[in-house]
């Protein structure tokens, strides 16, 4: 999938980020450019940045060196322009909060209501047609700990839907999904980047990465590498970026890797008990 990318100004841009909690660097060496309309995938094993990277471009923690620029602009004012949407992981989420789907979904709208949030004729049009996009709308009265894991990442995609962001981030939506829900998901971004939109979504399952990625970033506490999926997706990059070997990635005639039926990679930094690095199978 190859898009025009020859606008000048990033979507978003990454210069020279460093974070860093308690004195431990949790990223550094992080510059990277992401093109508008581009679906960009973001690859690395737990512990090595990237629900970092995620809060970074977000604003919501303040890196230790560098900064990030969002259509050429600062991240608070993009945010106030609402230019900006996110999805987060499930585990970022009060799943016992006493609120229902489409109290959930009308949050995408705070932006662009006044101090009392009372929603216009507008605000509920965009939250129905959000709900109607994820196929949520006869949910809209379920409370939201009710859902099932797939129910819920359809529910807070809508809310990014409804924020209408030109730009939206994805941390872990596949995470605890089946793979009606997945391939759903990935049809929805397939149509937002069709339209314009800016993505990035971080995910461990690499096998479905080609099927609808441009690019690709991975990061390991550093930034690995950064491209088109054609020269960066390479078994080279992601044995590098997980620190192992991945079984069951098959590199192509020009070295990007293929689809197979399950891969093994290398989900976190943490060593087991046993001194080695843990490992996950995925279907």
């Amino acid at each position: 999938m190859k898009k025009d990318t020859t606008q000048t100004q990033p979507a978003i841009e990454v210069k020279d980020l460093l974070v860093a909690y308690d004195g431990k660097i949790a990223l550094s060496r992080i510059n990277l450019a992401l093109e508008t309309g581009t679906i960009n995938a973001l690859v690395g094993p737990n512990g090595g940045g990237k629900s970092t990277l995620f809060k970074a471009i977000m604003g919501f923690i303040t890196p230790s060196r560098g900064n990030v620029l969002i259509e050429g602009a600062p991240v608070r004012q993009a945010q106030k322009k609402n230019r900006i949407a996110y999805v987060p992981q499930s585990e970022e989420i009060d799943w016992n909060f006493p609120i229902n789907v489409q109290e959930v979904v009308m949050m995408g709208r705070y932006g662009y209501m006044n101090m009392l949030r009372r929603p216009s004729a507008e605000d509920k049009r965009m939250v129905d047609e959000s709900l109607g996009r994820v196929q949520m709308s006869d949910f809209r009265d379920r409370q939201i700990g009710a859902l099932s894991g797939g129910q819920r990442k359809r529910v807070f995609l809508a809310r990014a839907l409804a924020q209408e962001g030109a730009i939206m981030l994805l941390d872990e939506p596949f995470t605890g999904v089946d793979a009606k829900t997945e391939q759903a998901i990935i049809d929805l971004l397939l149509e937002l980047g069709r339209q314009g939109s800016t993505i990035l979504v971080s995910t461990h399952d690499l096998n479905s990465i080609p099927r609808f990625c441009d690019q690709v970033v991975m990061v390991n506490r550093k930034l690995i590498a950064s491209g088109p999926i054609e020269s960066v997706f390479t078994q080279e990059n992601i044995t590098h970026a997980f620190g192992g070997v991945l079984m069951g990635l098959t590199p192509s005639s020009n070295g990007t890797v293929s689809n197979s039926t399950s891969t093994s990679i290398p989900l976190s930094n943490q060593p087991s008990s046993n001194g080695r690095k843990e490992h996950e199978v995925l279907a």
